[in-house]
């Protein structure tokens, strides 16, 4: 028995471990961003992430900056390891159990859902408005981070329960930004990477375990599905579902590849993505447009939309008998829990850069999501630390 918690306890305990340091890093790359751009760095910071690099093939050439390849390249790497992580937690982790997956599941349902509405009913029919899927996703690293420095103040079942949202909110943001943000559509090209999803869905049945077999084709349908119109990262989660994984205690080829991935994206890929995209050059009347439509809604968004959504779907699950609180959890640490979930950094910043195409709109959403996450993470530690 004690084997068995070991082994249930042990992914958790590392994925926790891995994501309280890459939290801080984040934190770090995210000063050093903003020291960058509002000092004589400035020039040299942008150069640097406009510098273009490429590959050549039969004569055909696929060249982009930096800046792209991060975030359409390392980012469907990121894309993939959130992919991994929610097929594991269907299949055998915390959300693979109706009854202890429906509080995550509903609470992450109602974290989208308001947040969404806020900021909609400060953003209708304005400028703004394509941005109200901005405030509803959560910051893992940075989540689990805050969570994990109040050490046993908090029960682990609290824990297990922010991560499982946090989780599922990626799901629901990955499937908002296929539907809602995909501009125009190559028929041709979905074609030929359904064609690789087939191949990679017959490997996966014929029981082939080698990575090396799959990642060739995980580059093709990254290709294909970038030059389909649907946004490249969408295919990192694609590919991620046809990787094989079993039950027991084998290691599979998913647990083989998360494992692999975990650190390379907590360590380089989300701190160069906050280091490349939180180019916000700090100005008085940067700081007065946050009293705009796009700055209220993001900031009332994740302040206060995000665990009014998370706490007032989770007690109608409760009081529904559709779920019950996490073991040795208090409301108000359901509360504190709510209010973490209101970190949405990474891929807040991910869906404004998707909303909007003006720099202005840019800036002002990634100082306002900034703001909010602080503000989101402090309020949730303060809480849970008195709690």
């Amino acid at each position: 028995m004690e084997t068995r918690i070991k082994q249930f306890i042990k992914p958790f305990s590392d994925f926790v471990r891995t994501n309280v340091t890459g939290g801080f890093l984040l934190l770090f790359c995210v000063v050093i961003a903003l020291i960058a751009v509002n000092t004589s760095f400035y020039d040299a910071f942008h150069h640097f992430f406009n510098t273009e690099l490429g590959v050549t093939i039969a004569g055909k050439s696929f060249i982009r900056d930096i800046h792209f390849w991060i975030n359409d390249g390392l980012m469907a790497i990121f894309f993939l390891l959130v992919g991994l992580e929610i097929k594991r937690e269907l299949l055998e982790g915390e959300l693979s159990d109706i009854r202890k997956s429906s509080l995550p599941i509903l609470s992450a349902l109602g974290g989208m859902i308001v947040p969404a509405i806020v900021y909609t009913a400060f953003n209708f029919n304005t400028l703004g408005q394509n941005g109200w899927a901005i405030p509803m996703a959560t910051d893992i690293a940075f989540a689990v981070a805050i969570i994990s420095l109040l050490g046993k103040r908090v029960p682990l079942s609290l824990k297990i329960f922010l991560t499982a949202l946090a989780i599922v909110d990626d799901l629901g943001a990955i499937v908002v930004i296929a539907i809602f943000y995909t501009q125009s559509l190559s028929f041709t090209y979905i074609f030929y990477a359904f064609s690789v999803l087939i191949i990679l869905y017959l490997l996966n049945i014929s029981r082939v375990k080698s990575l090396s077999i799959y990642i060739p084709f995980g580059i093709l349908l990254w290709y294909f599905i970038y030059k389909s119109g649907i946004h490249a990262t969408i295919s990192g989660v694609l590919f991620a579902f046809m990787i094989p994984t079993n039950k027991g205690n084998h290691i599979s080829p998913l647990e083989k590849l998360e494992h692999l991935l975990n650190k390379p994206v907590a360590y380089f890929i989300m701190p160069l993505f906050a280091l490349s995209n939180t180019d916000i050059i700090l100005s008085t009347g940067l700081f007065q447009s946050l009293s705009q439509p796009i700055g209220l809604g993001i900031i009332s968004g994740l302040v206060f939309g995000k665990v009014t959504g998370i706490v007032s779907f989770a007690y109608l699950s409760i009081k529904l008998k559709l779920s019950s609180l996490p073991n040795g959890t208090t409301w108000r640490q359901l509360i504190g829990a709510g209010f973490l979930g209101g970190i949405g950094f990474t891929m807040s910043i991910f869906i404004a850069l998707l909303s909007f195409p003006e720099i202005e709109f840019q800036a002002l959403s990634k100082l306002a999501i900034l703001i909010a996450s602080v503000g989101s993470g402090a309020i949730g530690y303060l809480v849970l630390r008195n709690s």
